[in-house]
């Protein structure tokens, strides 16, 4: 996969599709590699008429490490984020934006439709916010407007989430699909097998957990976008899943009536994951979305 020097960073990255089509930059999410987003998803929405970039976020997969910056104290960013205090952090997910529009930059592209998934979604609000005149489009797929007012993720969902993964692979590898056996979709079937694969592929690329750490304090210090979601105008599709219990459907909502004109697309039995079975929705979605940007 091609790397560029991008925003001050190495940036890592893949594409699917014919360069002149419509440009869409999908963003992943907390500690996860591009390949979280399936080749076979991304290949489907090329064959809708879109040229897909992938990339890995900074400081997970085979992008810039900030470790350099140490491993951040989480417990006391909750709790500054929580007594509404400001939250010390190396990066903010507005430099990751700018990672975003530098990785554009790099490959010549001034406007792109922005797909952005949990943390992803976060980072694409914040292009719509700080870098409008690239947007196409924004889609925001299980993810949440920073408001501290909505409710939290479920205990187990955020434990699993928290719990430290071990070192080994075989053990991180299970860590993994247990993760996602927590917080994935309930009303679908759990392709364990799939998850394992994508485990691993994760874990020989890159295990690097110091970096999720670094991505979350990012996201307390970032605060809430809510007020300033108001002045997106790219035309906006949130997806969110009923029964997701790491970022409560409450986000979604939120977050779809913070922008003017935004559609909601609730799913119902879909968690905080893409479910093979929920693609063809999703899909059928983003590209009805691309047509009016």
């Amino acid at each position: 996969m091609p790397n560029v020097r991008a925003n001050g960073i190495d940036i890592e990255y893949d594409t699917f599709g014919q360069p002149a089509n419509a440009p869409m930059l999908l963003i992943m999410g907390l500690g996860a590699q591009m390949v979280l987003w399936d080749e076979q998803f991304c290949e489907q929405l090329a064959e809708r008429g879109h040229y897909v970039i992938r990339f890995d976020n900074r400081d997970v997969g085979l992008s810039t490490k900030f470790a350099q910056a140490g491993m951040p104290n989480v417990v006391a960013a909750v709790g500054a984020m929580m007594m509404r205090q400001p939250v010390e952090a190396p990066y903010t997910l507005s430099d990751m934006a700018a990672d975003a529009m530098g990785l554009l930059d790099a490959l010549d592209i001034g406007t792109a439709h922005i797909v952005g998934a949990s943390m992803g979604g976060m980072i694409a609000q914040t292009v719509a916010i700080e870098h409008p005149k690239r947007v196409r489009t924004l889609t925001s797929i299980m993810s949440t407007t920073g408001n501290p007012n909505l409710p939290p993720a479920k205990p187990e969902a955020m434990m699993a989430l928290m719990t430290p993964p071990p070192a080994d692979r075989a053990g991180s590898i299970e860590r993994s699909v247990s993760v996602f056996r927590t917080i994935g979709s309930p009303g679908f079937p759990f392709e364990e097998d799939r998850f394992r694969e994508r485990a691993a592929l994760s874990f020989d690329r890159c295990f690097h957990p110091e970096g999720a750490a670094r991505q979350m304090v990012a996201i307390l210090a970032s605060g809430s976008r809510k007020e300033k979601l108001g002045a997106v105008t790219a035309p906006t599709l949130v997806i969110h899943g009923a029964d997701d219990p790491l970022v409560p459907l409450a986000g979604g909502i939120d977050t779809a009536e913070s922008i003017p004109g935004a559609e909601l697309l609730i799913i119902e039995g879909m968690g905080h994951d893409l479910p093979r079975p929920a693609w063809p929705r999703i899909i059928d979605a983003i590209s009805k979305l691309t047509v009016r940007g």
